[in-house]
């Protein structure tokens, strides 16, 4: 059998569906490398593969029929540990939801298993997606399959760690402040945050609802059109769902952008923390967009300097009140120490959430508290909400003259691990070029562009008006053709 995790998602797609080769020999495959590789990088933290053959057979079985399928059906994919799944756990990466079986699958997740994908694991993450690095998950560490000694970045490290070693074509993450885009960067493959309330959040445990994102990542742009077909459109089981038509994303891929006009963020592209390996990256796709007839045009987003303190008081904030729900007495996690006899329930509920809760989620459930509350909430969060007002108009007097924006997605290469624990503010700065887009709504999508000198993945991010995905795909297609990067897979050594 020819080298499968080399191959596009959508390529597997067409090799099932013209019976070349089975969902079921596909996914034994993707579960055999999981078997010999996910030890040392810990990209998932569950696997099932009994219920992924189960399901694959179920995919041949209709083909053989002949009935009419999508063009992912029996394509393996992992699902980050934030998504609810029927019967199957769901932690969150936090020991509090420890044992915590859903009895629903998010909208994403029904949406997927519809279209026949084969959900071989949950991927590990940082504890409640707040992290930058997936460190701070209570089940242990994932690493980049490009350099085991450095973070694949997070929160969605386990789904990005996923996809560049070759165990899934398709990951799904979530994006709150980058944390899709990010690990794409850092471990060399494609990610994308849709629009705001482009795909459902029903399902998806929050962490900052007005910022949370469902995204997929895969090694190439076709396979994320594909996968965002499956998963974008209205629901009305989430208030935030946008009702508006899906376009068909794969089909104008391949529309010459020729006359198009694309930014570059000055502000982004001239930052004091930007690697200069980053730099030149964003340099090459620029010079790449100039010979296929691209405009390029310099841009500002002159509050984008305020994007990171913004987005760390307004994502706190919405935690402090999301995460107010586990206190041990529903489900999950609950204290085993002795309740104090004059208070035993709040006595209970204070040790499982104190036991229960990791470093990193405790200091932004404090941070949020602090500014929501009485004679603070007026001079953070009502300000932060402010400057997201000032952010969010920063990028629609930039799309008045451009069509994308382009930029690093990254400050820099993947770091080591345990670099930036000890250092918070240096961990959110992660984020610096990420948490724009979230704050004001937008689609962002980050495309691997070559190497470091130690071999280390780089990358450069494109940005679009709302609900323009069609546009922010076409553009990262042709930088893909015209030579941006090519599928990897890390070979772990």
């Amino acid at each position: 059998m020819t080298r499968l995790e080399l191959q596009s998602a959508t390529e597997l797609g067409r090799k099932i569906a013209a019976r070349e080769i089975s969902s079921r020999e596909t996914t034994q495959y993707f579960l055999d490398r999981v078997e010999a590789l996910n030890s040392r990088i810990f990209a998932l933290n569950l696997v099932d593969g009994q219920r992924a053959l189960e399901l694959s057979d179920n995919i041949d079985k209709r083909l053989q029929a002949g009935e009419s399928l999508s063009p992912l059906a029996g394509v393996p994919m992992a699902i980050k540990d934030v998504l609810c799944t029927r019967g199957i756990a769901t932690t969150c990466g936090s020991r509090i939801l420890n044992g915590f079986v859903p009895p629903y699958d998010a909208t994403a997740v029904e949406k997927l298993l519809s279209a026949g994908l084969v959900p071989i694991g949950k991927s590990n993450m940082d504890e409640f997606a707040m992290g930058g690095s997936t460190e701070n998950s209570a089940y242990g560490v994932t690493r980049n399959p490009w350099n085991l000694a450095c973070t694949p970045g997070g929160s969605s490290g386990g789904a990005a760690a996923a996809v560049a070693a070759g165990l899934a074509p398709i990951s799904i993450g979530t994006d709150t402040g980058g944390s899709v885009r990010q690990p794409a960067a850092l471990c060399g493959v494609c990610g994308m945050k849709p629009t705001y309330g482009r795909i459902s959040r029903y399902g998806l445990v929050a962490f900052a609802s007005s910022l949370d994102q469902i995204g997929p990542l895969a090694h190439r742009v076709e396979d994320i059109a594909s996968t965002l077909q499956i998963l974008a459109g209205y629901d009305q089981r989430d208030s935030t769902s946008l009702n508006e038509p899906v376009p068909e994303y794969c089909k104008q891929l391949d529309a010459p952008i020729k006359g198009l006009r694309v930014g570059v963020i000055r502000e982004h592209l001239e930052h004091e923390s930007l690697d200069p390996e980053v730099r030149a990256a964003v340099e090459r796709a620029q010079l790449l967009l100039e010979d296929m007839g691209v405009t390029m045009v310099d841009v500002h987003l002159p509050h984008t300097k305020y994007s990171v303190p913004a987005y760390y008081l307004i994502a706190p904030c919405e935690a402090s009140s999301n995460l107010a729900r586990y206190e041990g007495t529903h489900y999950g996690f609950r204290s085993s120490a002795a309740p104090q006899a004059d208070s035993p329930l709040e006595s209970m509920m204070v040790n499982s959430r104190s036991e229960g809760f990791g470093n990193e989620v405790k200091r932004r459930i404090m941070l949020g508290t602090f500014a929501l509350s009485a004679g603070y909430y007026d001079a953070y969060y009502k300000k932060a909400l402010r400057v997201r007002r000032l952010i969010a108009q920063d990028y629609r007097s930039a799309f008045d003259k451009v069509d994308v924006v382009l930029g690093p997605t990254t400050p820099t290469p993947a770091f080591k691990l345990g670099e930036k624990l000890d250092d918070p503010v240096q961990m959110y700065l992660c984020d610096l070029f990420t948490v724009g887009a979230n704050l004001a709504g937008l689609p962002g999508i980050s495309l691997p562009a070559g190497q470091d000198e130690t071999g280390l993945p780089l990358a450069v991010q494109l940005q679009a008006p709302a609900l323009d995905e069609v546009q922010l795909l076409n553009v990262a297609y042709q930088l893909q053709t015209a030579g941006l990067f090519q599928q990897q897979v890390a070979e772990l050594s």
